[in-house]
């Protein structure tokens, strides 16, 4: 037994080691299958420690099937598989690159090339969409109203409904009337762990593989892919300064959805007016599809109040609401809502607790309290002003410092702009961002947002996102001449 000596006092440390050696040997074959263990008294003699230490090692090894133990006999090793056949057999498997046995809508998403994550590093400036600084947080507000609801006495910490806490989806119900002249009933809204499971939800819900589905192009890149992981077969809709363009939606194709964002196009800007919405709302009943409608930043209008939400003109139960907090407060927050017709509502619930049972409770609790408190209602105002400041020095800077001919669209609302830079190409688009990556600039092409037929268009003008919503008004200054240096001075075409 002289291969188990080891050299230690603390019986917790050496209990770990008789057992590694064990297992070891086990593994290696040193103790085949079959053959005795040695007993816990002589190895616990030879090894200088407790018999407790020893057995407990035992214990664990016979729980996890390595040995076999009965009352009066000794420890045995198990027979189970042989572990080298098995480590030569995986081996052999991925020398030889089988496919991986995946489903349909798993072979989908493998198939699928999103853009890499942007880098956040700290000392760029990075005008990334989406992304919002920590300094304009409400953290005392949302202090306090955390502390508050982690002392409220409570019965229990069980589940709550798939569709969200009640104290919130009350608030929502009452703010989404005065912001977005959405009226609905409570029991129509279920919460989300984001946009991205609002997207999902809809997508494996209403999608059977080879349905048709009608999308803004350019648009919302990961709710496309959302649709076609499930197998919808895309059916791009143009866009114009206005946003989806009605008059040419598929007239005889039976699409099953429409994704629309009619309050500020993503990404171009455009505002949807009255007569197209009623004209997508017809077309949809016609087709009998649904509109979903993704509300993603329509709270920060500029110069006028929010355009109300198209659900609110919705007469027939045809537009799936889409809202989320990741504009106004934060994305790490991962809450977002749906506002459904009603013939959708159990489904939707049904398949929300089959997903992730529902979203994090603590804080639905506390931002309903910062609804109804009049808390978050201040901050959007707060942030609305401070965001259209930003945006005003964006576009001075554009102005100022980028060569004639460089413009912008969808300044009207939202957080973030598209610059335009027609003495430039789309396919110039990479390098120009690669440029100005190297200079410590961030800015994104819009190209990836382009339906595939569309994005490698000759035609079209070289186009970057501009995110301004976490940026300082000097940081957008200083970025903007980084960027003017690194076009170069140009005459407008």
């Amino acid at each position: 037994m002289g291969q188990f000596k080891t050299s230690s006092s603390d019986d917790a440390g050496a209990g770990r080691r008789i057992y590694d050696l064990l297992r070891g040997q086990i593994a290696d074959g040193t103790l085949p299958a079959g053959a005795a263990a040695p007993s816990t008294r002589a190895l616990a003699s030879e090894l200088g420690v407790s018999r407790t230490t020893v057995t407990a090692a035992y214990e664990q090894l016979a729980a996890e099937g390595f040995i076999v133990t009965s009352a009066g006999r000794a420890a045995r090793v198990a027979k189970t598989p042989d572990t080298r056949a098995d480590t030569t057999m995986k081996r052999s498997r991925r020398a030889s690159r089988v496919a991986p046995a995946l489903s349909a809508y798993g072979h989908r998403v493998e198939k699928m090339r999103a853009p890499a994550l942007p880098s956040t590093e700290r000392g760029r400036i990075n005008f990334l969409y989406g992304a919002l600084s920590a300094r304009d947080f409400p953290t005392l507000a949302w202090r306090r109203a955390y502390q508050a609801e982690l002392l409220r006495q409570q019965d229990d910490l069980y589940y709550v409904a798939p569709e969200g806490d009640a104290s919130l989806r009350r608030a929502l119900q009452a703010y989404l009337g005065r912001a977005r002249g959405l009226v609905c009933d409570i029991e129509q809204i279920v919460m989300v762990s984001g946009t991205q499971q609002a997207l999902d939800l809809c997508a494996r819900l209403l999608l059977d593989p080879g349905d048709a589905f009608v999308f803004e192009d350019p648009g919302y890149l990961i709710a496309r892919q959302c649709f076609e992981a499930a197998g919808g077969r895309l059916v791009s809709a143009a866009v114009d300064e206005h946003g989806l363009d009605t008059a040419r939606l598929p007239g005889d194709e039976r699409a099953r959805i429409v994704y629309v964002t009619p309050s500020h196009q993503f990404p171009l800007g455009g505002v949807l007016p009255i007569g197209r919405r009623h004209e997508l709302l017809q077309w949809a009943r016609r087709h009998g599809a649904w509109v979903i409608e993704d509300d993603y930043d329509g709270e920060f209008r500029y110069g006028q109040r929010p355009i109300d939400a198209l659900q609110s003109i919705d007469t027939h139960g045809r537009v799936i609401y889409i809202g989320t907090f990741s504009k106004a407060l934060s994305p790490h927050l991962r809450l977002g809502y749906l506002v459904l017709p009603h013939e959708l509502v159990h489904v939707f619930r049904q398949a929300k607790r089959l997903s992730d049972r529902h979203a994090p409770v603590l804080d639905q609790r506390v931002l309903a309290a910062l609804i109804e408190g009049g808390a978050y209602e201040r901050h959007v105002r707060r942030m609305r002003r401070e965001y259209e400041r930003r945006r005003t020095a964006l576009l001075d800077a554009i102005t100022e410092m980028l060569p004639a001919g460089a413009h912008v669209t969808g300044t009207a609302a939202g957080l973030h702009v598209v610059l335009w830079l027609p003495f430039l190409k789309a396919k110039d688009e990479a390098a120009l961002a690669a440029r100005a990556n190297d200079h410590g600039v961030g800015v994104y092409p819009v190209s990836v947002l382009f339906a595939a037929e569309r994005r490698s268009a000759r035609s079209r003008a070289a186009g970057l996102m501009l995110g301004y919503a976490s940026l300082t008004v000097e940081q957008i200054r200083q970025g903007m001449r980084v960027l003017g240096k690194v076009i170069g001075p140009r005459t407008a075409s």
